[in-house]
């Protein structure tokens, strides 16, 4: 092979031997003697000889080794030292290296090099041309023709070019360009498409050339206009009439196909005469055979499984034909002659054929034995539906809820209708047969019954969908088959089947009109529920109880019959309570229960005594939630009268509260563990006595004056001695469990939970409500003791808490006049002292880095702090308040992307909620004075590389903050506060102090006035995102834009 290498380094004999030794080493299968630090080593070796400029000189010597892992890396070199070395390579030898890298490709292709070299010196080629081909004028007209050519005057076969062509689609899809070089880029594939259209087709005479001249075509499926891609529809369906003879060739005919139906221009319903209507008739003709062949033999193969995904991939292109063609009887008549003629010479209708592919679909929705196990087909099918309940939606038909009050004209949209209930009708049977649990004894692994779960939930989804369209039949149809089975069960039969039907009946659940449902009534039932078993048979009954609480909220909806099937139901529920293996969801259900129904509840409020007597049978793990369906019941009462039952049930918990710190020092752990059970418990009661409603709602008039007279009753109830003592009570069991266990982390996850439960809106107070004041106190102790993120989110909770939003109310005009002056004095009380253990804590090196839970947590406090107490700030003792600042500067070059943001987040609120008071005027000055430009260069250098790409948009947030407010502006770039901001951008970026990066001074000035010309955050986002890209030496790469603008 005959090059000019005169411009690559020239390197010894010795080294380029000593680069193939360490490439053999670093690739040898290991040793027992090789460690991972050997490996790494090794690796890190490599990398830096990749990354010297005498690099270049390796790659013919490396590709003209014996060994393939030496042969691979020399390409890898070259690849590699295109992409990110470009910069420094003479670019007046860029010709030279470009006709190497040809005639090097074309060398290997001749040889026989193996497949994976050739593949890394396409992708050489393709970044290659990424770096030449834009500019005016190109230094590569025509690169890809002429590569093509290039191998083909050395006989190249097929295969390879269809691989080089693939991997330059590929590779070009993957790289981000700006403006002119994305369109000379792209322009210069477009030239290629007629290219790609004439060596695909001449490869499709030959069988071996099909798969990988279909690859390749699939590569270039979203590049090529409908108007090239058409003429190859015919031919691409005729190539599945192979399935029987040769696999390989409609499985890559198969594949195709779906590529162009979802990634071509012709996706989303396109050509309905030249694609959808030609596949459906060779389905009709010919598909249906491969379905036959499936259910004769029972097993799903490679082809078959293709097939299914082809109908699937039809589906999801054409949902709107098939919804609107449903029973149409106009005539399809083939643009060209079908390959495989039907057994009728007559034309099919579009709703025959729209109704043949629904029933092939329908088979493999419903296949035999259980998915996951006996088959995988039937899940792929499964969103087609909801595609085609929503297309049908689309259309002019009407599914009425109420079939009675049809209109007496006939409707001529009724054979629509009657098909689409058909379908669906057939559809909800299969799904209903295909969720059965097999019976005890299948021997299925964990990993086998948790998929079946999964696929369980979706068929639950799709569900959803078909009763959008069957409505009340639909659920009529499943109780008839809950009460026929039982009315035919014997004693011997499973309950596998009903269960099945009851799963389906829950999964329904949200699409119901829960006000009218006829059929519920009869499900909860003695016909029905009363013969469901209620000892044992733990599945079925854990399906009815989780039933029963999605339905809680219906039996609120149903007239004054209804306390007899509520406490059927409770009964049923209430008796797996003491089940470990139910408990849970019979806990859940109860909650759910009690929550929902309150009202209707409350008259047995006796009932529920005898309850929580029996909570001794209860495992410990579900108390709290059956003290909350309690407290629940408890809520509905008057507030006076809510005190005795609240007493009876809070009490006990201080008690045995109290049993453990007395414990504290003999029995440690046993006094642990109880004191986190009762704090849950606590916390039950707590969401219990909380009101269901939305405490945020807009309420009328009307409603205003009835939730004051509540709120009213709420606040005598509350000043009740009693109720007194109890609160009292629990602030010192509260304030005994933090001196006693703040540090232990199950203690602090249980407080936290009570905290936020206890604790509640002005509409939301309930007997045991607790201020938010006293309780952030108790969360500073625990921070000094130990800060963890816990604390700080509480902390952060708690301080918005003392600054509620006002009621809205439609009477009159709610706005938020800022904290009291109380609420100002805890603030700034607790904010040194949370500043001061969380800067203790982070201050020590690394802590940052090793800590990002409690990173981002403080600064989440900070920026909740600085929205409501700004002030506080300013009153911070001398030096915290540049502490403060200094840390989340710090925190912008963090690499972890929440606690970053988060960084972010608390800068940009303290900077802007400080310029809009007024009074902070001065504060704001010395603020921006002091800090300011630290800022600015922190972002800046974030965009060069020092942040993560992901955080970017996040630094731009701040940069748009400085130059609103650096200098008093409060607009854009061009206002006052953009002048001070883009005066210290230029000084940072032209600095010799900025960090390195690929951006030159001509880059930077670039940017800088692109900012200051900006009117918009749109503008300068964009500005900064191109700034990053060529910074950090993405531009062409598959790391740049996308990644940066997320």
């Amino acid at each position: 092979m005959t090059v000019d290498t005169s411009f690559l380094p020239s390197l010894s004999q010795f080294d380029v031997e000593r680069a193939a030794q360490l490439i053999q080493q670093a690739y040898a299968p290991p040793t027992p003697s090789t460690t991972p630090d050997d490996m790494k080593r090794l690796q890190h070796e490599l990398f830096e000889l990749q990354k010297r400029p005498e690099a270049w000189g390796l790659v013919i010597p490396l590709l003209d080794h014996q060994d393939q892992n030496v042969q691979f890396f020399g390409a890898h070199t070259a690849q590699v030292k295109i992409a990110r070395d470009w910069a420094f390579f003479p670019q007046e030898q860029a010709p030279q290296l470009r006709d190497l890298i040809v005639q090097l490709t074309t060398h290997s292709i001749t040889v026989g090099r193996s497949k994976f070299i050739l593949r890394k010196l396409f992708v050489a080629l393709t970044s290659l041309a990424l770096k030449l081909v834009p500019g005016h004028p190109t230094r590569w007209p025509d690169w890809i023709v002429s590569c093509v050519l290039s191998f083909s005057s050395q006989q190249a076969p097929p295969e390879h070019i269809h691989d080089f062509l693939a991997i330059v689609a590929e590779e070009i899809g993957n790289a981000d360009l700006l403006g002119p070089s994305k369109d000379q880029v792209h322009q210069s594939l477009m030239d290629a498409v007629p290219v790609i259209i004439r060596v695909v087709t001449s490869s499709l005479e030959t069988s071996q050339q099909i798969p990988s001249a279909l690859k390749c075509l699939q590569a270039w499926m979203a590049l090529i206009p409908s108007s090239d891609l058409t003429p190859l529809i015919p031919l691409l369906i005729s190539l599945l009439d192979q399935f029987g003879t040769a696999p390989e060739t409609f499985i890559a005919s198969s594949d195709t196909l779906q590529e162009l139906m979802s990634k071509s221009a012709l996706s989303d319903g396109a050509g309905t005469r030249t694609l959808t209507e030609p596949l459906l008739l060779w389905i009709d003709a010919t598909g249906g055979r491969i379905v036959e062949l499936t259910l004769g033999t029972g097993e799903v193969d490679d082809v078959s499984h293709s097939f299914c995904k082809l109908l699937v991939a039809l589906g999801d292109h054409s949902t709107s034909y098939l919804a609107a063609n449903l029973a149409s009887s106009a005539p399809v008549v083939p643009l060209v002659p079908l390959p495989s003629p039907g057994p009728s010479q007559l034309p099919q209708t579009k709703g025959y054929l729209a109704q043949s592919f629904l029933r092939l679909l329908l088979a493999y929705t419903g296949l035999p034995g259980y998915y996951g196990v006996d088959e995988e087909e039937s899940e792929m099918t499964l969103g087609f539906w909801y595609l085609f309940q929503e297309a049908l939606w689309s259309t002019d038909f009407y599914f009425p809820e109420d079939e009675e009050r049809r209109p007496v004209q006939p409707d001529p949209q009724s054979a629509q209708v009657a098909m689409a209930k058909a379908v669906y009708s057939e559809l909800v049977q299969i799904l209903r047969r295909k969720v059965p649990f097999p019976a005890k004894g299948s021997g299925w692994s964990k990993d086998q019954i948790e998929k079946f779960q999964v696929y369980r939930r979706d068929v639950g989804d799709t569900l959803i969908n078909a009763y959008y369209v069957l409505r009340d039949s639909m659920l009529g149809y499943f109780v008839d088959d809950i009460a026929q089975r039982l009315a035919s069960r014997q004693e011997s039969d499973g309950w596998e089947e009903i269960e099945a039907t009851l799963h389906c009946i829950a999964s329904i659940q949200e699409a119901l009109d829960l006000e009218n449902t006829p059929h519920l009534p009869r499900l909860f039932s003695p016909e029905i529920l009363g013969r469901l078993p209620s000892t044992g048979h733990s599945r079925i009954r854990r399906t009815t109880i989780g039933l029963i609480g999605v339905y809680a909220t219906w039996f609120a909806s149903q007239p004054f019959e209804t306390p007899e099937i509520l406490m059927r139901v409770l009964t049923f529920v209430v008796s797996a309570l003491p089940d470990p293996s139910l408990c849970l969801q019979a806990a859940i259900a109860l909650r759910n229960l009690c929550d929902a129904n309150r009202k209707t509840l409350a008259p047995q409020i006796g009932a529920f005594a005898e309850l929580h007597a029996a909570l001794g049978s209860i495992p410990d793990s579900e108390k709290g939630k059956v003290v909350q369906s309690i407290a629940s019941v408890i809520q509905a009462l008057p507030p006076i009268e809510e005190i005795g039952p609240v007493e009876a049930i809070v009490n006990p918990i201080l008690q045995k509260l109290g049993e453990a710190f007395q414990s504290f020092s003999t029995l440690p752990e046993e006094a642990r563990k109880s004191v986190v059970h009762q704090l849950e418990t606590l916390s039950g009661v707590a969401k219990g006595l909380t009101r269901s409603t939305d405490g945020l709602l807009i309420f009328s008039e009307e409603q205003d004056t009835e939730i004051q007279s509540k709120m009213d009753e709420m606040d005598i109830a509350r000043a009740d001695p009693r109720t007194l003592k109890l609160r009292d009570s629990i602030s010192a069991a509260l304030r005994s469990v933090v001196d006693l266990w703040s540090t232990d982390t199950e203690v602090a996850n249980a407080l936290s939970d009570l905290f936020r439960s206890i604790t509640s809106l002005p509409n939301d107070t309930t007997l045991i409500t607790l201020p938010a004041g006293p309780l952030l106190e108790l969360v500073c102790l625990a921070s000094q003791r130990q800060l963890t993120a816990i604390w700080l989110s509480l902390a952060a909770i708690l301080i918005s808490q003392l600054n509620p939003p006002p009621p809205i109310s439609i009477s009159s005009v709610s706005v938020k006049v800022g904290p009291t002056p109380e609420a100002e004095a805890i603030v700034g009380s607790a904010l040194p002292v949370l500043l001061q253990c969380s800067l203790n804590a982070l201050g020590v090196p690394g802590a940052m880095e090793n800590n990002p839970d409690i990173v981002q947590e403080f600064f989440g406090c900070m920026d909740r702090a600085a929205q409501d107490f700004t002030r506080s700030f300013y009153s911070l003792p001398p030096g915290a308040l540049d502490a403060l600042m200094n840390c989340a500067i710090s925190g912008l070059a963090l690499q972890e992307r929440y606690s970053l943001v988060s960084a972010c987040n608390f800068l940009s609120t303290l900077i802007h909620r400080t310029a809009l008071h007024d009074a902070l005027s001065a504060e704001k000055e010395q603020l921006m004075q002091n800090h300011g430009r630290k800022i600015m260069k922190a972002v800046l250098e974030g965009f060069a590389g020092v942040a993560p790409r992901s955080a970017v948009q996040n630094l731009i947030e701040i940069l748009g903050t400085l130059l609103g407010r650096a200098g008093g502006g409060t607009g854009g770039g061009g206002g006052a506060g953009g002048a001070v901001a883009a005066t210290w951008m230029k000084e940072i970026l032209l600095a010799d102090d900025f960090i390195p990066s690929k951006a030159t001074r001509e880059v930077k000035e670039k940017f800088v006035k692109a900012v200051m010309s900006s009117r918009s955050l749109k503008r300068t986002r964009d500005a900064a995102n191109q700034f990053t890209i060529v910074a950090r030496g993405l531009e062409g790469s598959g790391f740049g834009y996308a990644s940066v603008s997320m």
